[in-house]
């Protein structure tokens, strides 16, 4: 069970993969930060947000986790315009493990 909410079914193929990875990276922290990120924005994205979404998934799991979750410092090639939605879409409200 990947705990996606959001129905892969009207998504290209780019798109279910991108969710999928989003879902499955390793650390089940991530899994939920990039998920429901994911579940949200994946429909509306752009070319270019799907690009650097792309890049962002690639990132290790600690290094990721440290810049959204941390406030370490961002690598200028990392720090665009998804990536401070995914920041600002987590919040420290509700616990990770829900």
């Amino acid at each position: 069970m990947s705990g996606s909410t959001r129905s892969s079914a009207d998504l290209d193929p780019r798109r279910r993969k991108i969710l999928f990875r989003s879902w499955h990276r390793g650390m089940r922290e991530m899994d939920l930060i990039m998920g429901r990120f994911a579940d949200q924005e994946i429909g509306a994205m752009t070319d270019a947000d799907l690009d650097e979404f792309e890049r962002l998934i690639e990132v290790p799991d600690r290094d990721l986790f440290s810049w959204i979750v941390s406030g370490v410092e961002v690598p200028e090639n990392y720090d665009g315009p998804v990536f401070r939605r995914l920041r600002e879409f987590h919040t420290h409200i509700e616990p990770l493990h829900a």
